[in-house]
């Protein structure tokens, strides 16, 4: 390789990367924020911020990396037509033709890291993200509870208190629970009890042996019983939507389903790493200009050309 064919590849490289690190820095930005706004409904335990924050951003490289190549690639290039970089590589001999090795020597990793992460690592991760909630729905840390403290029942469904708590979180004793609902007042405390769950959304208590006690706030008319067993409804989890199901399917599965949604699922994940090529050849023409031309309408340019092929894939 020649000298300059290593300088142009590092500094494509280098721009690439650039871009990709304040793009993933977004992304992350906006996968914390929404990671935050789950665990203050209780659908998701604070315990598990970081590995789901993890777990999630690598569905998101398929979307940045290859939006970070097409900017990276275009801001290099445009910068060497301004600073009249191209011009004195054409007086030595070197046309536009022979930033191609170096394009495609940045290009290729990132289409097979995007490849990887589309059909295989991106599934994966959405797969374990997926099976850590449901492990956690099914037991009391999704609330964060811990014995010996007062916990807030998820989407604001009461208190609770337990003294006791197996590892995990499905048992407990000494439990104490305060629920209010329009206007009335309802306090169960059980000498033990369990989480239990039907079907895959609905959660109950079946509480031993304990009191009831349930009236209007402000009034003295309250009603008290004892309990051998007692079932009390708690929040319900909420179900994921299809589309998540689909993205924690292996792409192999997928493919044997022969459904609609499964086959456009599968066509999908194949378009990312093809969808990184194309935006590579085009990178080159587009990032022509004149000496000494601005380069920030290339940027808002550059974004427009991705929103279409993003359009077009998900209409395709």
């Amino acid at each position: 390789m020649l000298l300059i064919e290593r300088h142009l590849t590092r500094q494509f490289a280098e721009s690439v990367f650039a871009v990709a690190v304040v793009l993933l820095l977004v992304t992350l930005g906006a996968l914390f924020a929404d990671l935050i706004s789950e665990i203050a409904k209780g659908k998701v335990p604070a315990g598990l911020l970081l590995s789901q924050l993890g777990l999630r951003s690598i569905r998101f490289l398929t979307l940045v990396l290859p939006l970070a190549l097409f900017l990276g690639l275009l801001i290099s290039i445009s910068r060497m037509y301004a600073e009249s970089e191209m011009a004195v590589l054409a007086s030595v001999g070197m046309g536009p033709q022979r930033l191609w090795k170096p394009l495609l020597l940045v290009s290729l990793p990132i289409m097979v890291v995007v490849g990887l992460a589309s059909l295989w690592l991106a599934p994966l991760s959405a797969s374990r993200a997926k099976e850590m909630i449901e492990v956690a729905n099914r037991s009391f840390l999704i609330a964060g509870l811990e014995p010996g403290r007062f916990v807030e029942l998820p989407g604001k469904g009461g208190v609770l208190y337990v003294t006791e708590l197996t590892p995990d979180g499905t048992r407990f004793k000494q439990l104490f629970v305060q629920r209010e609902n329009e206007g009335r007042v309802d306090i169960i405390t059980a000498h033990e009890g369990s989480l239990n769950l039907i079907g895959d959304t609905e959660r109950y208590l079946r509480l031993k042996d304990g009191f009831r006690v349930e009236g209007a706030i402000g009034s003295r008319d309250f009603r008290m019983m004892r309990f051998e067993t007692n079932d009390v409804r708690v929040p319900d989890r909420e179900s994921g939507n299809k589309g998540d199901d689909l993205a924690a399917d292996s792409t192999w599965a997928l493919a044997q389903s022969g459904k609609p949604d499964a086959i456009a699922e599968v066509n999908w994940r194949f378009a990312m790493p093809l969808f990184v090529a194309i935006l590579a050849v085009f990178a080159m023409p587009l990032a022509r200009s004149e000496p000494r031309q601005p380069q920030y309408g290339l940027v808002l340019f550059a974004l427009l050309v991705y929103l279409v092929g993003m359009i077009l894939l998900l209409l395709g």
